[in-house]
């Protein structure tokens, strides 16, 4: 299920001891615990039905921790691979992927993208976006090759685009 928050801002004024305040709402749509754990087990899925062994972290667009897991089994070292792809895609609606052809085009480069701090150019992290297009934060999938990682945080993706309407 896709929840929307609404938020206000006031701006409050004083005039011989009188408050004014005036408001302005604004509704959008947020990542809830139950559509990141929906992803998953989607990529739980699709992991089991390869062989593949994964660490999974989804994270709002805000960079907040909605859901982990780590396979039994899985390296370690891919925890925080798995998290900085998953940060990468939640501060930008961009894959990781594309974030690697944008700072080293055809191979060569650098360009400026590849000096974004705290971004990573691995395949496997992914943005999550609403089916309207407005983007909600980023899943990171790592414990086998990047393309792997990929359809397997896709799979993740998938599994929750109902609670994505």
């Amino acid at each position: 299920m896709l929840r929307l928050v609404v938020t206000t801002t006031a701006a409050i004024g004083l005039t011989l001891n009188l408050a004014v305040a005036t408001e302005a709402a604004e509704e959008r749509p947020i990542l809830t615990g139950a559509a990141a754990m929906k992803m998953v087990h989607g990529c739980l899925a699709q992991a089991n039905a390869e062989g593949w062994l994964m660490h999974i972290a989804i994270l709002d667009n805000h960079g907040n921790l909605k859901a982990y897991h780590r396979m039994d089994d899985a390296q370690l070292l891919s925890q925080q691979v798995s998290m900085a792809k998953a940060r990468s895609s939640a501060v930008s609606p961009r894959s990781t992927k594309q974030w690697g052809e944008s700072a080293f085009p055809n191979g060569g480069g650098p360009t400026a993208a590849a000096f974004v701090p705290d971004i990573i150019y691995f395949e496997g992290g992914l943005p999550i976006m609403t089916a309207d297009g407005q983007h909600v934060g980023g899943i990171g999938v790592s414990g086998d090759t990047g393309a792997n990682d990929a359809i397997c945080a896709q799979a993740g993706i998938d599994a929750a685009a109902e609670d994505l309407r």
